[in-house]
């Protein structure tokens, strides 16, 4: 936000130069990016002088040309040719000496000594347009006789030079977001560091009704949307331009005049901060203002001749027959002041934050009024700024206040209660900030101290520092204005003794299992959370009833929050496939959201809402391509599976209590899903994504796709405990049977069963063959299997041996139905 140096001086006396300013309003929060040089016009006038024209001769080699001699107050006159036809013996004129640089536009060029058909010229008498003072190029300037010459033309139009400060605002801070707002953090400023400074607050004592007719009425329909509207009417106005000073102030900011009765508005807002409307009273139907939704659909012709199609959630500032403008965003197109008004309606409201600020989303605007409403303003603030802009109006553009002033405000706001411990602010700041001090900050800020225990403050903290709701916001503002650089740092170290959540655990096992994905090829994207409903459409796994649909969505691409990391990684793939980078290994750690309607609560507005961390890893294209010792190879579900296992491995989770198999979701055309551990619950899935999915997303090769909870995953981890064992001094023994299983037996029961069978000796469980083909029944196939025993105790007898294979036997026998072959 820009803020004018002299702007700011109107209401506060102080002696700092601009960058000192700058300084001070970055060391209280006011972050002050730079300070640029601001003039009216451009060049400041600087070599300009005023003159008198003694003699006056015409060119004897022209017909249009004049030879003058011109006192320019320096002791010698200066003979210049002069072209204008207005030129005079005895006029006062503006003299562009030599040396002097002149600007057109962005252009410039310096007068010099030179000769004009023969005659010597040393330097320029001016017309309006050479110096910037207007567009009239019909003849020269004539000053008046009692003008003495010489006289710096700066000096005679008193030409202001000014700076512009520019104030980052953050979004809690919309108390600063005009020049009396920072002038009084200024002022807090220089009172804490020992310099005078008292706020001039411009009066609006001179308010007053000068017409009983009556004037425009007002009617709040919708009273959650607008908390407070005032208004009042002024009749006999005369629309024109403003004078040079109000126009210098909003040129200074970057703002562009248009006439005195909406610069006067632009002034009130970035003076005190509060956004105003002013309307053509005489096309106000009906003489009433009426504050109120419209009906869906309802289509409404803003100010820059774009139609737009209103919502219920829109608020709109209507007359008796239409809507006049979208309250606290943009005005309609007929609603404004033009050079044809006469009577204006002056409008000082205060609006919902919630309903401006998805309004303006909604129609992506951002315009001055509703950065500052979407932020929250100060309801009590609406009738001063209503009261200042009114007496501006009177002065600048004539006319007399008419009629009843205007004011709904159902509620009124009334200033916080806060209490702070003196004890506290010693803590949070790290130094005892003396007792008189802390107060005199308070009363600099405008914080009244309403009572005061030897320990306590109870304060009341204005409207609007809507910022300040809590202890702590005070104890940040009164270190703010002490100086966070008069905190000195101790010598002593003062530290607590730390501890690990569980989000850190969670944390540092992200990283660690980073670390391993991308020793093993793999590299981590992250892609946005919210994604298209149209992804769900017709999926079981994630239904589209499933999604958490966004009230005010950005578009139809980012209108639900995702399900899965599926999505986010195919685009990815899909960007990368296009650009001829088809080798994918993708993993990504991100939250997923679901809703569930059956699960809602009276009392708790998030129970059908959840949220889960889950993993994701993505393998697409070959996995060897171009190696001399190694043939082309590509990505398998195989693979996908080693990586699996080796993160559920390096987390600590035991491979034996998990139980795999086949999963029905349809987002995989085959894959498997594990449950068990701790949990006894799915801690993910993985396999081949579906084709249709890929045809979906525009992806030709195929895709292999693991998601594992996290979330889960954290819970398994966190009941495990580190134990550790001797190497065993006694060795391994193997055992192989061939099986004949039926065709939809997975590997995993045949592991499961066999270390239930025996838990004491059986160690590791492996597959090493599968057949399916000639010699075999109809529906069956054969594993297999290699069957490893170890006794950490002594070394292993037949009996033993024989006796645990005959109990694993056994068990495939008859809970399976398998058959040595």
């Amino acid at each position: 936000m820009n803020i004018s140096y002299n702007w700011l001086k109107t209401y506060l006396d102080f002696d700092m130069q601009p960058g000192e300013v700058a300084a001070a309003l970055t060391s209280i929060g006011l972050e002050t990016g730079g300070v640029e040089e601001f003039q009216a016009i451009k060049g400041g006038l600087e070599g300009l002088v005023t003159g008198r024209v003694l003699t006056c001769a015409e060119h004897p080699a022209s017909d249009h040309l004049h030879i003058t001699t011109v006192d320019t107050g320096s002791g010698e006159a200066l003979q210049i040719v002069c072209g204008a036809p207005n030129v005079a013996a005895g006029q006062t004129v503006i003299v562009a000496v030599n040396g002097t640089k002149l600007y057109k536009g962005d252009e410039s060029f310096t007068i010099k000594k030179s000769k004009i058909r023969g005659i010597e010229s040393n330097g320029m008498i001016c017309a309006e347009d050479e110096i910037g003072m207007g567009s009239g190029h019909e003849g020269i300037i004539v000053l008046p006789d009692d003008v003495a010459a010489g006289t710096p033309v700066k000096d005679y139009y008193n030409v202001e030079s000014d700076y512009v400060l520019e104030v980052d605002i953050t979004p809690n801070r919309v108390d600063a977001t005009s020049h009396f707002g920072v002038a009084r953090d200024l002022a807090a400023y220089l009172r804490q560091n020992g310099k005078p400074a008292t706020l001039k607050r411009p009066s609006v004592d001179a308010f007053g009704i000068e017409d009983d007719a009556p004037g425009i009425t007002v009617t709040v329909e919708d009273t959650e949307a607008c908390l407070r509207y005032s208004g009042v009417t002024i009749r006999g106005v005369k629309v024109e331009e403003s004078p040079a000073w109000l126009q210098n102030r909003l040129k200074a900011i970057g703002l562009r005049p248009i006439n005195n009765v909406v610069d006067i508005t632009n002034f009130v807002l970035h003076e005190l901060g509060q956004p105003l409307h002013a309307f053509d009273a005489d096309r106000i139907k009906g003489g009433r203002v009426i504050v109120k939704t419209l009906p869906e659909g309802t289509k409404f012709v803003t100010l820059d001749e774009a139609e737009r199609t209103l919502t219920c959630k829109d608020l709109m500032i209507c007359n008796e027959k239409e809507g006049m403008c979208i309250g606290g965003v943009f005005g309609g197109l007929d609603s404004g002041v033009t050079e044809k008004t006469a009577d204006v309606f002056l409008e000082s409201a205060n609006f919902n934050p919630a309903w401006i600020r998805k309004t303006a989303r909604r129609f992506g605007l951002n315009t001055d009024a509703s950065f500052r409403f979407e932020r929250g303003l100060d309801p009590n603030g609406t009738m001063y700024a209503l009261k200042r802009a009114a007496l501006m109006i009177k002065e600048i553009a004539g006319g007399r206040i008419a009629g009843e002033v205007q004011d709904v405000y159902p509620s009124p706001v009334q200033p916080r209660r806060v209490e702070v411990a003196y004890r506290k602010i010693d803590s949070l700041t790290g130094k005892t900030i003396p007792r008189e001090t802390i107060k005199n900050i308070l009363d600099s800020l405008e914080i009244e101290i309403v009572s005061e225990t030897q320990d306590t403050l109870t304060l009341h903290v204005p409207v609007y520092r809507i910022d300040v709701r809590r202890d702590v916001d005070v104890i940040e503002d009164v270190l703010r204005i002490y100086g966070y650089n008069n905190v000195e740092v101790s010598e002593s170290v003062r530290s607590n003794l730390s501890y690990r959540t569980p989000a850190d655990e969670s944390y540092r096992l992200q990283n660690l299992i980073s670390e391993q994905l991308c020793g093993a090829g793999f590299n981590e994207i992250l892609n946005n959370s919210q994604t298209r409903s149209a992804y769900y459409e017709g999926l079981t796994a994630y239904p589209p009833s499933r999604c958490v649909t966004l009230e005010n969505a950005l578009s139809a691409d980012l209108n639900v929050m995702r399900q899965s990391l599926l999505f986010g990684g195919l685009e990815s793939i899909e960007h990368n496939e296009k650009r001829k980078n088809a080798n994918i290994r993708f993993f990504e750690f991100g939250n997923c959201y679901g809703y569930d309607a059956s699960k809602k609560k009276d009392g708790d507005a998030l129970a059908e809402f959840a949220e889960d961390c889950r993993l994701g890893l993505w393998l697409s294209g070959n996995r060897v391509e171009n190696n001399w010792a190694h043939p082309d190879e590509k990505s398998s579900v195989y693979e996908l599976k080693s990586y699996v296992e080796h993160i559920l491995t390096r987390l600590g989770v035991n491979m034996h209590t998990l139980v795999a198999a086949n999963t029905d979701s349809d987002i995989y055309s085959t894959g498997i899903s594990f449950t068990g551990g701790n949990t006894k619950r799915c801690l993910g899935a993985f396999g081949a994504v579906n084709r249709r999915l890929l045809k979906m997303m525009d992806i030709d090769s195929d895709v292999y796709y693991a998601e594992l909870s996290w979330t889960l995953l954290m819970k398994e981890t966190g009941k495990n405990k580190v134990t550790f064992s001797e190497i065993p001094r006694f060795q391994t023994v193997k055992r192989d049977l061939a099986l004949l299983l039926d065709n939809h037996i997975p590997f995993a029961e045949v592991e499961r069963i066999a270390v239930e069978s025996e838990r004491k000796l059986l160690k590791k469980v492996t597959l090493f063959d599968v057949y399916e083909g000639r010699n075999l029944p109809a529906g069956k196939k054969s594993y297999a299997v290699s069957f490893y025993l170890q006794d950490t105790e002594k070394t292993l007898n037949d009996k033993q041996i024989e006796g645990a294979m005959k109990r694993i036997q056994t068990n495939l026998e008859r809970q399976l139905g398998a058959q040595l072959r």
